[in-house]
């Protein structure tokens, strides 16, 4: 593509590109990395429960609000909602923060991920112990920094050229084959692990008695960081969509694929993690990576599989990173009138200079603490957990508050339906979506908020 910022330059070039698009900046390490080691920790079946519910509720009507801003405008993610109503650039900025941020420790792992495809690719030997191999490789100073390095300059380099064309090719190709992998890892995780089945119950099976809403936050938070809502990414991918695409339907599968793809993982790591004796509270973060060792270790031709698995995970990593690079990029190049080139190496030397310290986080700077206050006072989160709270638990939230006024109150819900529905071709936004967007999303997310800040529990 050519550095030209015209609309029309920048249209996918068919409907289902498009939605491999969407679903490539959707499924990510949000499905396969965080969704699995949360819904562990939350008790398998109620959060998996808890997850599919909030997904139907809020995943579906904030898709389709944030990409029919979008293409309304044509914008970037600041411009577009300035050109509605000027006063509300402000959402715009905001949702760039948020992820500026989210990029400063994606990277990272997506970093992670690149090493072990290497790994595998070289050797595939992990040793006996595969959280000492783990936490040896994330804690080190400058290996993990360095595949972080190379993540970020690869997409920064292609991203210069545009997202549309290159996008398109990659997520049609890799996007089926992770499904592939990970549905071949949950058939052999099953047969082969033993008690598999009792990994199966306490995922599939909901225990409401470990119900709470620190569960419900984190699942809804998961929701917000996993279907990518809250922060300008539909937005920004909007902006790109022809008129005739049916932003309603657009909206629903997006959204049952993003939800396809963290249950199907969640499939493959939760039983296997159960069976396995797993230490849950001490693996976090690292479970996926263990688990999946662990299998292909078993596996004939394992060695093979765990590289075209971690492979197909490192290209949703890079999709993904694509259209969230793709949010700062389009803002600095269309609101702030930088180039092409200079809008991408802003971008670029932003997020790796955070990068550096999120890395060093795990390691190095582990010690440092940022501060956090709550209703229980004063207290300090580590560098990534400070970054993921900050944004998954106060900036999404409050982004996709901000997107249920402006489209209520506002643009309104009759020029919103004109765009959504295409004049209504396409039907017409009902009573039921307009309580969702003026009520139940803004409840949920008020729930998230005050769980945070620790006022319930």
């Amino acid at each position: 593509m050519s550095n030209q910022t015209n609309q029309e330059t920048r249209q996918w070039g068919s409907r289902f590109g498009y939605l491999m698009v969407a679903a490539g900046a959707a499924i990510g390490l949000g499905n396969i990395w965080r969704f699995p080691y949360l819904a562990y920790q939350g008790g398998g079946g109620v959060f998996l429960v808890v997850y599919i519910i909030v997904v139907a509720l809020i995943g579906h009507p904030m898709v389709q609000m944030e990409t029919a801003i979008g293409r309304y405008t044509g914008k970037d993610a600041v411009s577009a909602f300035q050109r509605i109503n000027k006063k509300w650039g402000f959402a715009g900025w905001m949702a760039n923060v948020c992820t500026l941020m989210i990029n400063m420790y994606y990277v990272v792992v997506g970093g992670w991920v690149a090493k072990y495809a290497f790994q595998y690719l070289t050797g595939g030997d992990f040793g006996a112990d595969k959280q000492a191999y783990f936490d040896s490789f994330t804690s080190s100073t400058v290996e993990p920094i360095v595949w972080a390095m190379i993540l970020l300059l690869f997409v920064s380099v292609l991203l210069y050229f545009g997202i549309t064309n290159i996008v398109e090719k990659i997520s049609k190709v890799m996007l089926p084959l992770l499904f592939a992998l990970l549905i071949i890892c949950g058939i052999w995780a099953f047969f082969v692990n033993e008690n598999a089945i009792e990994g199966v119950k306490y995922y599939l099976l909901p225990d409401f008695s470990k119900f709470s809403f620190t569960t419900f936050a984190q699942a809804a938070t998961q929701v917000l960081f996993s279907v990518g809502i809250g922060w300008g990414l539909y937005v920004t991918l909007g902006a790109n969509i022809p008129k005739q695409n049916n932003l309603k339907s657009d909206a629903v599968m997006v959204s049952v694929f993003d939800t396809a793809a963290a249950i199907l993982a969640g499939f493959v790591i939760v039983p296997s993690a159960f069976s396995g004796g797993v230490d849950i509270e001490s693996a976090g973060p690292s479970l996926v990576f263990n688990v999946m060792t662990d299998i292909f270790e078993k596996l004939p031709g394992g060695r093979i599989i765990g590289f075209c698995f971690f492979l197909a995970i490192l290209f949703a990593v890079i999709s993904s990173l694509f259209s969230f690079f793709e949010i700062s990029v389009r803002t600095f190049e269309d609101n702030l009138h930088m180039g092409r080139l200079k809008a991408s190496v802003t971008t670029a030397v932003i997020v790796g200079i955070g990068n550096i310290f999120a890395s060093l986080g795990f390691g190095l700077l582990s010690g440092v603490k940022l501060p956090w206050i709550d209703a229980g006072g004063f207290k300090t989160l580590g560098i990534y957990d400070w970054l993921d709270t900050f944004t998954a638990y106060l900036l999404m939230p409050i982004g996709c508050i901000l997107v249920c006024i402006f489209i209520a109150k506002v643009w309104g819900f009759k020029n919103y339906e004109k765009e959504a529905t295409n004049d209504g071709k396409f039907g017409h936004v009902n009573t039921y979506e307009k309580f969702l967007t003026v009520f139940v999303v803004p409840f949920f997310m008020i729930i998230i908020l005050l769980t945070v800040f620790g006022f319930i529990k």
